[in-house]
């Protein structure tokens, strides 16, 4: 083996604004397989992540939920970081963008460029929310395409033509958030001058630091010629002030990966690591990202520019995967396959996923296919079926011996091919070739069992004084699992652990090079379970009832939700209810709180978003429609029962309200 390396490993960091889903986990459990196998090699290694906590969308739904952006991301860490655990992804520190180190850094990278000259000024024209009192990103702005008229457009590119166009061009474009029209109005931003690094990124990005494809892509990019990166956003906006710049906030693809260093730095202060062993710029260290397709230009052009500009060192290696696809297309949320972490964890067990992935990633940027009824064959015939076969075939005949493996092996030529393949397969996993690795692991393990049934030792045993035959036969088998559960050890890690158990060994990577021989085994346990096509039909069926409603583009922008039955819109509870009481909510800018009677001395707290319509006394006595079984709702001004019926959006939101005559607790047809 080569000397020992100091490999530091990072992630895309998940935004804290959703639950994981399985695309998330491809690519961490490329990540997590990585690592272990350096640090199954003997290296030493550190891997990080975080989540990705700023920006406009997190304030918003915190302001949604009625809480602060603060207790939502925390919320969503926990949450995050209780997936990865379940997923056996080894992260040494989980960290967060909104951090006090995240804060530092990113302050001492901004002064570092400005003191360079690599920070410029210049006023922009950008739409503007009057309602909501905002800059509207293009995604917040809806209208009418002004090149084919397609209604319900967003504000960058037409779906229906493919034109792209600014969001003032569309016509009647409106707020997504209030429905009002935007305004252009000017505003002083400050841009990293991305143009200054022109020379140094073609030299970087031809060095090996990304792959050759996505250099070829990133060719396009200086054809077309660098500009100017816009790193700062209007207030309000939750991130990091800019120094120096009041109301002025850095974008959240500025302090995104600057998040990699402050988990690094937070985990230096608690381990004694030396965080400019890694970072400096005369580092020796060797940093890894793991990343997906969609973010190559924030990291193999923005961040190299950024740390070079700053006077830290560059990544070692950008490695780059494709999508995710179910079934071979993109998830879809109608079908249930857009299939959440958690809910992957409710009905099946995280390492055959984990197989499935490693079996096929590659070192490129293809997209990767879970096909259900692939994924229940390949485990089922795999794992089951040849790996853990060989141990529950072998294990009972050394038992019955008394648990100690024979002093010598049975055919020593079929070990040293077990043990030869080590280094090939520990070239793949090092490139990233996992379904290479996985293919040489199992024909190995189909050489392991053809071998046992060829001696056929469970015929042997009827055979009166060939006992120790069959346990040098039942030995040799044993220990070809044991070279095979090293190999697979960085995908399947409990599996491994439950192996080692059972084995009375700690496998490393140097145990596929000697054999255990005279050594005492425990009773054998079941490893792995088979995938039962059922629990897959479960997992999927919970997704379809799990995930929101199909979003569908309709004239004036906004969403229709997917066509429901009959029978599941019978099963509302729509009730008539007087407002009896209504106060602002402190702390929350859209909330009310509603005292409601619902007729036979029932009596209801609501909390409604209708702040930015309504003046809390003007709804004291009026008639409002209630959802009166929808299942109480813990927030952190207390618990709602129910929820108030109202249509339109922000200032323009108008109460569903029953006519004159009405009383409380009539149903509602």
């Amino acid at each position: 083996m080569a000397d020992k390396r100091r490999i530091l490993i990072t992630n895309a960091l998940p935004y804290a604004n959703a639950a994981l889903h399985l695309g998330h986990i491809l690519e961490y459990t490329q990540t997590d397989i990585w690592a272990r196998f350096q640090r199954l090699r003997g290296h030493e290694v550190h891997y990080m992540s975080a989540d990705d906590a700023h920006g406009t969308a997190i304030m918003l739904k915190a302001e949604e939920r009625g809480i602060s952006p603060e207790a939502h991301i925390a919320e969503m860490k926990a949450i995050h970081e209780a997936d990865f655990r379940d997923f056996l992804i080894s992260v040494d520190h989980y960290h967060s963008t909104h951090s006090e180190e995240n804060r530092q850094l990113c302050e001492l990278i901004y002064q570092r460029l400005v003191a360079a000259g690599h920070i410029e000024q210049r006023e922009i024209v950008q739409p503007y929310d009057p309602v909501r009192g905002l800059f509207l990103a293009d995604r917040y702005i809806v209208g009418t395409c002004p090149r084919c008229n397609a209604p319900g457009q967003y504000g960058d590119n037409c779906e229906a033509c493919g034109a792209t166009y600014s969001p003032m061009e569309l016509i009647e474009p409106r707020s997504v958030l209030s429905g009002a029209r935007p305004e252009p109005r000017r505003s002083l931003h400050y841009f990293f001058r991305l143009p200054d690094f022109a020379d140094f990124l073609k030299g970087w990005v031809r060095a090996g630091h990304v792959p050759e494809e996505i250099a070829n892509k990133l060719e396009e990019w200086f054809a077309a010629g660098l500009e100017s990166w816009d790193i700062s956003r209007d207030a309000p906006y939750f991130g990091f002030e800019i120094p120096g710049a009041p109301g002025k906030y850095f974008y959240v693809w500025l302090d995104a990966p600057i998040g990699y260093m402050a988990a690094f730095q937070a985990y230096c202060e608690r381990t004694g690591l030396s965080f400019d062993d890694f970072w400096g710029r005369d580092s020796t260290a060797e940093v890894h990202h793991f990343i997906g397709k969609d973010i190559v230009n924030f990291h193999a052009l923005f961040w190299p520019a950024m740390l070079e500009g700053a006077g830290f060192r560059t990544p070692t290696a950008i490695h780059v995967h494709g999508f995710l696809t179910v079934d071979g297309k993109k998830m879809s949320k109608s079908r249930g396959t857009f299939i959440n972490a958690r809910t992957w964890l409710e009905h099946l067990d995280p390492e055959p996923l984990r197989y499935y992935f490693a079996s096929k990633l590659g070192p490129g940027i293809e997209d990767i296919d879970l096909n259900l009824e692939d994924f229940v064959q390949k485990v089922n015939s795999d794992l089951v079926g040849k790996v853990v076969n060989i141990a529950s075939r072998c294990a009972r005949f050394v038992e019955r011996a008394g648990g100690v493996m024979a002093e010598r092996l049975a055919e020593p030529a079929l070990w040293e091919r077990f043990a030869a393949a080590g280094e090939a397969i520990a070239e793949h996993y090092e490139q990233l070739r996992y379904q290479r690795a996985i293919r040489e692991i199992m024909a190995l393990a189909d050489a392991a069992n053809e071998y046992i049934a060829a001696r056929a030792p469970w015929q042997l045993a009827k055979e009166p004084g060939r006992e120790r035959e069959v346990v040098e036969i039942c030995s040799l088998g044993l220990n070809l699992f044991r070279t095979l559960m090293v190999y697979l050890k960085p995908v399947l890690p409990a599996t491994a652990a439950r192996a080692e158990a059972f084995l009375a060994d700690t496998l490393t990577w140097e145990s596929a090079q000697r054999p255990l021989l005279g050594h005492r085994i425990r009773k054998f346990e079941p490893l792995l379970s088979r995938v039962d096509r059922k629990q897959v039909e479960k997992l999927l069926e919970a997704s379809r009832e799990a995930a929101q409603p199909a979003p569908e583009r309709r004239q004036g922008g906004g969403e229709r939700p997917a066509t429901v039955t009959l029978e599941t819109f019978a099963q509302l509870d729509l009730r008539v209810a007087r407002v009896l009481a209504a106060r602002a909510v402190e702390g929350a800018d859209r909330l009310l709180e509603l005292e409601l009677e619902l007729g036979g001395g029932e009596r209801r707290r609501v909390f409604a978003g209708l702040r930015p319509a309504y003046q809390p006394e003007a709804l004291v006595g009026r008639l409002v429609v209630v959802v009166a079984n929808l299942a109480p709702r813990k927030m952190r001004f207390g618990v709602s029962e129910g929820m108030v019926l109202a249509a339109g959006e922000g200032a323009q939101l108008f109460l569903v309200s029953p006519d004159p005559g009405a009383e409380p607790g009539m149903p509602v047809r």
